[in-house]
């Protein structure tokens, strides 16, 4: 959609980047993004509500009375005048205009800010204005967006314009707890206390292109530090790379992100099973006579299907999100929000690389640093807020080796993870799809139900780990691997996973389409079981699930078993089971 505001537009407009002519009217059609360079130039706030919204859905909040010149300020001149002067300039009361409307067909309520009036500063009628959106949300049960410009807290109103950070960071909590979706959209610039408040407590945080967020700004850091920032230092790429942004979207693609996403909240009200007609788990023999070191080659073939493989053929309308929000967005770790036959899900997996070796080393082998435990952990707390079931895909050779994982607190984000993904009150389904190595893998498999790929593998320690310890000798990996009985059978018969997900003949790695298909089955089996399932029958079930991991129980034949499972028989997810 192209914005109508356009009557004080000159003729002919200056890229801020490249410094090239652009025709004016070229510039509005491209929604005031260079054609050449793609430098994308400020907007006002209406016209980011005539861009991102439905045409004719847009309805004004209230105006919230505030305390405009609270200290009676005056610098070179009174700060009542520069208000009066941003007012006449802008057409607006104040640094924000707040609307409900649709994106795409989804409701949403938007807070757009406006750098134009008084560089966006945070007041308290801006405080009061987020507020009151962040309120009408919770009322109506709409989703925020917040399009947040700002140069930081509005001096001319003291003590008080700090508060304003209070304020808006109490508000987004208590749509934290209600489970409503926050999304903030992050323009050039935004720095100082929005930055450091309601811009970045949202579920999601969008960027565009070359937009700069940060605390302070670069010529005050350089100033106090005497320090020479890189290049690109607090735009959105660098935010990207450093894990502080979930994305960086272009302009012309907002729309159709924002309505993705809108549109993969949990709906309102209980529930509704998910059915898979003719596609259920049966109870039926585990697989059996299968040898463990076979199995681990499998495991590792580098063809066979990742977990980004398996998205692409099974989620509709995935969204990957990224990053820890405190320091890096590790490639190791994959997530995202998607619909897995209509049913929005959270998706979070390890993520080996496929085939190329470069692709493979970038990915870290799927082996994560703490910044993709954390990043996982901040995605199952999104799933626990919006109410979405997760699915979990494991596939790592173990726990990050490095120096570095070990000073990033490696053992403590895992830890993190399995106390969190103990008492998430959502469905989780986890699946083994290649490797299952050590606390790499339990970081993400702590789920209500438990499944394996016929060739995945799950153990304590790598064989060649096992056989370096324990026989003296790395050459008796294939000893290891059977002693330590790591294939899929024995996992069924053991009761660590709840049924064995059977792949095409040869392995996943000669048919991946197949592959997914038999998956995308387990999966839509295992969450319309489940989804049904109050959140304390979840935690209680999930409770007694792994409390009796070595403790002897009675079995149908009046013996023991060492797991879970009172029925010694394994359920196996087959392909058109009845």
């Amino acid at each position: 959609m192209v914005d109508t505001d356009d009557r004080t537009d000159p003729e002919w407009v200056r890229c801020g980047h490249c410094a090239g002519l652009i025709y004016g009217r070229r510039f509005r059609r491209s929604l005031r993004v260079c054609p050449d360079c793609g430098w994308h130039g400020r907007l006002s706030a209406q016209q980011r509500l005539d861009q991102l919204l439905d045409p004719g859905s847009a309805e004004p909040l209230r105006q919230v009375a505030a305390l405009h010149d609270p200290l009676g300020f005056v610098d070179s001149r009174p700060y009542h005048e520069r208000l009066a002067d941003a007012r006449a300039d802008t057409g607006l009361e104040e640094a924000v205009l707040c609307a409900t409307g649709r994106i795409e067909g989804q409701p949403v309520v938007v807070a757009a800010m406006d750098f134009r009036f008084l560089g966006g500063s945070l007041g308290c009628g801006v405080g009061a204005q987020i507020t009151e959106a962040a309120e009408t949300s919770l009322r109506l049960r709409t989703p925020l967006l917040l399009v947040c410009a700002s140069g930081g807290a509005r001096m001319q109103e003291g003590v008080l314009s700090l508060m304003q950070m209070a304020k808006t960071a109490q508000a987004l909590a208590e749509l934290d707890e209600a489970g409503i979706l926050v999304i903030s959209l992050i323009t050039d610039p935004t720095y100082g206390g929005v930055a450091a408040s309601f811009a970045t407590l949202a579920d999601v945080i969008i960027a565009e292109p070359g937009a700069r967020m940060g605390f302070a700004g670069p010529r005050v850091i350089e100033q106090t530090t005497g320090e020479k920032l890189p290049e690109g230092f607090q735009t959105a790429e660098f935010l990207l790379a450093h894990g502080l942004v979930d994305d960086v979207v272009a302009r012309p693609a907002l729309r159709d992100t924002l309505g993705r996403l809108l549109g993969l909240r949990s709906p309102a009200g209980p529930p509704e099973p998910v059915r898979a007609p003719g596609r259920v788990p049966r109870k039926a023999a585990a697989p059996t006579g299968h040898d463990s070191w076979a199995a681990v080659r499998l495991a590792r073939h580098p063809d066979r299907p990742s977990s980004l493989d398996y998205v692409g053929r099974l989620l509709d309308d995935f969204l990957e999100l990224h990053g820890d929000r405190l320091s890096e967005d590790c490639p190791a770790i994959v997530g995202g929000l998607g619909r897995l036959g209509g049913l929005p899900v959270v998706l979070i997996g390890h993520h080996k690389g496929g085939p190329d070796l470069a692709e493979r080393r970038r990915r870290r082998f799927g082996m994560p640093s703490p910044a993709g435990y954390r990043k996982a952990a901040r995605l199952m707390r999104m799933a626990a807020k919006l109410r979405l079931p997760l699915v979990t895909l494991i596939d790592t050779p173990g726990a990050n080796p490095g120096p570095d994982a070990e000073r990033g607190g490696q053992a403590i984000a895992i830890a993190e993870n399995l106390r969190l993904m103990s008492r998430l009150p959502v469905p989780i389904v986890t699946v083994l799809i290649g490797e299952g190595g050590s606390g790499g893998a339990l970081a993400l498999g702590i789920g209500d139900r438990v499944l394996v790929s016929a060739n995945g593998v799950y153990s304590v320690i790598s064989p060649e780990g096992c056989a370096a310890i324990l026989w003296k000798d790395p050459a008796a990996a294939p000893t290891a691997a059977n002693a330590l009985r790591l294939h899929a059978g024995e996992l069924a018969r053991l009761g660590v996973v709840d049924g064995v997900v059977p792949e095409p003949d040869g392995g996943a790695h000669r048919d991946h389409a197949g592959a997914a298909t038999m998956l995308g089955e387990a999966l839509t089996a295992a969450l319309g079981e489940l989804i049904p399932w109050e959140p304390a029958r979840l935690l209680a079930e999930r409770k007694r699930r792994f409390r009796r991991f070595g403790v002897e129980v009675a079995g149908a034949d009046g013996g023991t078993a060492a797991g879970p499972v009172v029925d010694p028989v394994a359920r196996t997810v087959e392909r058109g089971a009845q």
